[in-house]
């Protein structure tokens, strides 16, 4: 997927209110890489296939229903931001780094956007607000997300993670200690990575 082909693949899916605010929100994040190292330098040459497509593949995945959305270690904003920016209902950031929280609060203010997207300057393992939706890219091995969000997940929370090209292995090692129903989709954006789609998850 080129650059023009993600944007595309954007406008196809996203109205022309939500994809401005997308659009802002990628210049507010290149111009801040210059200041931090948000995500890797090479990426941001790529930054809609790699980041914005990959963060907005996971509303397809997502069950239809207006409960909040949980992205754990937000970082540069993917993809918590990204999600929060393309739907109607209330997101939650967890970011506990201080530039990387103060980054995310000037965006959620520039953009407009306090009342749907909310801001925890704190680590998951601290909060305790349940969800249904919980996504995650790149934080933490599984098992170690699945304990530390204790307090933000129930038996009908879905889990939406990224894992890349170590999906299908992550998957065959949680099933020794957790049950639950549990299966891996294509990313969009490489055939060669998966995202684990992860329901009513206990440990066994």
């Amino acid at each position: 997927m080129t650059e023009d082909e993600a944007i595309g693949w954007m406008d196809s899916r996203f109205d022309a209110g939500a994809m401005a605010k997308v659009h802002r929100f990628v210049a507010m994040v290149l111009d801040e890489s210059s200041r931090q190292n948000l995500v890797s330098r090479t990426s941001l040459e790529t930054i809609w296939t790699r980041h914005i497509v990959d963060s907005a593949q996971l509303l397809a995945l997502a069950p239809v229903s207006d409960g909040s959305w949980l992205d754990i270690g937000t970082g540069a904003g993917f993809p918590g931001m990204v999600v929060g920016l393309l739907r109607s209902h209330r997101t939650i950031l967890s970011e506990p780094r201080r530039l990387r929280a103060s980054f995310l609060s000037e965006c959620i203010a520039r953009l407009g956007v306090e009342n749907t997207i909310c801001l925890r300057n704190q680590a998951v393992e601290e909060l305790n607000e349940p969800v249904a939706i919980i996504s995650a890219r790149a934080v933490a091995p599984v098992e170690k997300l699945l304990h530390a969000a204790a307090g933000c997940s129930t038996i009908g929370t879905r889990w939406l993670l990224p894992r890349g090209r170590s999906a299908v292995g992550e998957l065959q090692e949680l099933r020794n200690s957790w049950a639950g129903v549990f299966h891996v989709k294509q990313s969009v954006t490489d055939e060669s990575a998966g995202i684990l789609v992860l329901d009513q998850v206990v440990r066994r």
